[in-house]
């Protein structure tokens, strides 16, 4: 086993979790993938730098089965960095008054508490590594926009904010940093469908509630939300930004990673919340009350 720094990421079979992985790997990292069992990996390639665990997030057991596996390859060596970049985004999709409460807590299981339970498994092995190991979860810059018919995505990735901003508080005295990514809309196999995703809003839920939403929002899920995904990020520039965070000495407790999204920022520190929350609301096409 070399010296070379080590890694953990989660979800890390395709798109942005492989190429993370991938990048990382090639700079000399000894990284751990965390797959899906029985996934597709050809996406990791065979960098030899690359050890590919089976994981899946929503179960505990098989959490800390890979968490045990990580810690045999890894004896008395810290874990230096864990990305918890694991997400899912079309379940519970819908008007708030609509959405599947089944579809809803998977979507959790995924997005929240499976960051969390990593975390939890994972954090003995990151303690090693004080005061130099480090943590990034992957939150979205849907918490900035909140965009209709994606309230299950959104609040999922509120408390990933959450979880980073507690975990910052608590591992302070031990110098470990974390720090919350909130990506714009990015080009992967997540995005790749959206003009039908986008459909399938208005298929999941009652006639009852889509009489009562879709004269209003039919343009703004189906048109607007597709035409921004459309001009999405490439990843590479989305990973490249996400990874040249490890050169910083000092993390924020956020970071906003995308041409869409970055404007946000200097918006936010310029306009009133209602201000920003009327701009982005003109953006998408929300019709306002004329009563």
């Amino acid at each position: 086993m070399t010296d070379n720094k080590t890694a953990f990421i989660t979800g890390a079979a395709m798109g942005m979790g492989a190429m993370k992985a991938r990048k990382l790997a090639k700079r000399g990292w000894l990284v751990f993938a965390g797959v899906l069992p029985g996934a597709d990996t050809s996406e990791l390639g065979t960098d030899s730098n690359i050890v590919i665990v089976e994981q899946d997030v929503t179960s505990e057991e098989s959490v800390l089965k890979s968490a045990k596996i990580v810690s045999k390859h890894l004896k008395d060596r810290p874990l230096d960095l864990l990305i918890n970049n694991a997400g899912i985004a079309n379940k519970g999709t819908g008007p708030i008054e609509g959405i599947d409460m089944k579809e809803a807590k998977f979507l959790f299981e995924v997005n929240t508490f499976g960051s969390m339970r990593v975390v939890q498994a994972f954090l003995p092995m990151i303690r090693k590594g004080a005061p130099h190991s480090r943590i990034i979860n992957f939150a979205s810059g849907a918490v900035r926009a909140n965009p209709v018919c994606s309230g299950s995505y959104n609040m999922s990735k509120w408390a990933v904010e959450g979880l980073t901003c507690t975990l910052r508080n608590e591992l302070a005295p031990l110098g470990i940093q974390v720090t919350s990514i909130e990506p714009g809309a990015v080009k992967t196999h997540m995005t790749a469908n959206a003009k039908e995703t986008t459909k399938d809003i208005w298929t999941n839920i009652s006639n009852t509630v889509k009489s009562v939403y879709q004269p209003f929002l039919l343009e703004t899920t189906t048109t607007k939300m597709v035409e921004q995904i459309s001009r999405g990020n490439d990843p590479d520039y989305v990973t490249e930004e996400v990874l040249s965070l490890l050169n910083k000495k000092k993390w924020k407790p956020r970071y906003l990673v995308g041409k869409d999204v970055k404007p946000m920022k200097v918006m936010l520190g310029i306009m009133s919340e209602s201000l920003f929350e009327k701009t982005i609301q003109k953006a998408v096409g929300i019709p306002q009350y004329k009563g």
